[in-house]
C-alpha cells in the first residue's frame, strides 16, 4: 500500500498533519494505537504561558525571542519566532476549517478558569470555558449529585478570595440514576451521551432555572456536546444569565470533541485512518521508500516518501523508559536525555521535572537520527520531541500545532522526493 505520507500517531500533532497534507491533496495515511492524550486534555491549547527560567509570558513575540536564548534547543527556537508565529495563526484557522469554535489570539495569551478555580494561561479556549477578566460580582456553582469528577466546593472557594460571592448547587437529574448505580460509569462522557436526549437536556433547564435567577454567572461541569457545542448555546437561550462550563477530570468532553472533529476532517478530505493499529517496525534505506510495517496489517506493507512520527511521549508510549535510559520506541532513535538517572527528576514534585524534557532529537527540519545519521523522509513532532517542557512552559498544544504544521509543509515543499 503507497501513501504520499505515513503518520505514526493519531494525536493532535499527527491529525493536524495529515489533514493538512490531505488539503493539499495528499494521500496520507494515520496509524493510531488508540485513544490520544487529546481525551485528558481540557479542550484548551497553550502556546507559550512560561519561559525556563519561571518568568510568565503574555506578549507572546517577546516570550520566543527570550525563549531562543534560554533554552535553543526548545522546538520553537528551532524553527524560529517568524515561523511559529505564523504557523500558529495557521493552525487556529485550520482548527476551525474543522468546526471547532475557539477563541484566542497568537499575539497574546490569556487566562483561563480551571476546575479547581485557578487560572492557567492559553492561546485558544473553547467559548464556554470562563476566560479573565472575570466580571462577577456573585456567581453559582453547580456540581451534579454523586459526579465526582468536579468538587464545586474547589472551584467556590479560590473564586471566594477573588471577592466574587459563590454559591454552590447540587443538580439531581434522576434521568443520571443507572449511571450512579456503577460509580466506574458515572464519568463525563456518559453524562453528555444521556443529555443529547431531550427529555433529558429538558429536565436540566428545569433544574438550572432557579439557580440562573439573581446571579452573574452559572458554572457546571463540562458534561455538554460530545460533538459540537450547540447544546451549549442552547441552553445560554433559555437561562437569565450565562452559563459557562469548566472542563472535568478525564475523561475530557471537550478534549473528546475535538478529536472527533480532527478525525472527521481529515476522512472527509479522503484521508486514511487506522485506529486500533501500532506501527511495528520502520525501515529507512537511502533512495527507497520507507517501509512502515504495522500489527494489524501483518505482511501488508505500507510505503511512502515521507513518514512523519506522532508517536507522543511517556504517556502514549512513543518514549520507552527502562533500566538501561529512555528509547524511541519504533526505531530507536536518538533521545535527549540526562546521563544519570538521579538527573531525572527533582524531589519537589510541583517543581518542573528534567525527564518532561526528555525526546526525540531533532534539527530545524525536525528530522531525527539514528545513532548520529540523518534519516531521510523521516520526520519527527509533537509530544515525542525533546527539548521542553509541555506543563512547566505551558506549550504542549502549540508544540503540537506548529510542528505538525511545519512538518506538512516541509513535504509538501519536497514534492515526492526525499526531505
Amino acid at each position: 500500500m503507497k501513501f504520499d505520507a505515513i503518520i505514526t500517531g493519531g494525536g493532535l500533532a499527527g491529525l493536524m498533519c495529515g489533514i493538512r497534507l490531505a488539503e493539499a491533496g495528499k494521500r496520507c495515511a494515520i496509524v493510531s494505537r488508540g485513544q490520544s492524550a487529546l481525551l485528558f486534555s481540557s479542550g484548551s491549547l497553550d502556546l507559550l504561558s512560561r519561559l525556563p527560567d519561571g518568568q510568565p509570558v503574555t506578549d507572546i513575540r517577546a516570550g520566543l525571542e527570550t525563549l531562543s536564548r534560554q533554552a535553543p534547543q526548545h522546538p520553537y527556537s528551532l524553527l524560529g519566532a517568524d515561523r511559529v508565529f505564523g504557523y500558529a495563526a495557521d493552525a487556529a484557522a485550520l482548527l476551525a476549517r474543522c468546526g471547532l469554535t475557539l477563541q484566542g489570539e497568537t499575539a497574546l495569551s490569556h487566562q483561563r478558569l480551571t476546575p479547581l478555580g485557578t487560572t492557567r494561561g492559553a492561546w485558544l479556549s473553547p467559548p464556554e470555558v470562563p476566560r479573565q477578566p472575570l466580571a462577577w460580582r456573585d456567581v453559582t456553582i453547580a456540581g451534579i449529585a454523586g459526579f465526582l469528577d468536579f468538587q464545586p466546593e474547589f472551584v467556590a472557594s479560590s473564586l471566594a478570595k477573588r471577592g466574587i460571592v459563590t454559591r454552590t448547587a447540587e443538580l439531581q437529574l434522576p434521568a443520571l440514576d443507572p449511571l450512579r448505580l456503577h460509580a466506574g460509569e458515572f464519568r463525563a462522557v456518559h453524562i453528555a451521551r444521556n443529555l443529547e436526549q431531550p427529555d433529558v437536556l429538558a429536565a436540566l433547564v428545569e433544574e438550572l432555572l432557579p439557580l440562573a435567577r439573581d446571579t452573574d454567572a452559572l458554572l457546571m461541569p463540562a458534561c455538554l456536546g460530545l460533538e459540537d457545542d450547540q447544546q451549549w448555546h442552547w441552553l445560554n437561550q433559555q437561562l437569565p444569565c450565562p452559563l459557562y462550563l469548566l472542563p472535568t477530570l478525564p475523561p475530557s468532553v471537550p478534549g473528546l470533541r475535538m478529536q472527533r472533529a480532527l478525525e472527521r476532517r481529515f476522512r472527509a478530505l479522503g484521508g486514511t485512518l487506522m485506529p486500533g493499529d501500532e506501527v511495528r517496525r520502520i525501515t529507512v534505506n537511502p533512495g527507497e521508500p520507507i517501509a512502515v510495517e504495522t500489527r494489524n496489517h501483518g505482511d501488508i506493507t505500507l510505503r511512502s516518501q515521507h513518514v512523519v512520527l506522532a508517536s507522543g511521549s511517556f504517556f502514549s508510549n512513543g518514549l520507552i523508559a527502562d533500566r538501561s535510559g529512555v528509547r524511541e520506541a519504533i526505531m530507536g532513535l536518538d533521545v535527549a536525555q540526562s546521563a544519570s538517572r538521579s538527573d531525572w527528576y527533582q524531589t519537589d514534585f510541583f517543581k518542573p521535572q528534567p525527564w518532561q524534557q526528555f525526546g526525540v532529537q531533532v534539527d530545524a527540519r525536525l528530522q531525527p537520527t539514528l545513532r548520529g545519521a540523518a534519516q531521510p523522509g523521516l520526520l519527527a513532532i509533537g509530544s515525542v520531541l525533546a527539548g521542553y517542557d509541555p506543563i512547566a512552559q505551558g506549550c504542549g498544544g502549540g508544540v503540537c500545532a506548529v510542528t505538525a504544521l511545519h512538518a506538512a509543509e516541509r513535504i509538501l515543499g519536497a514534492g515526492g522526493t526525499e526531505l
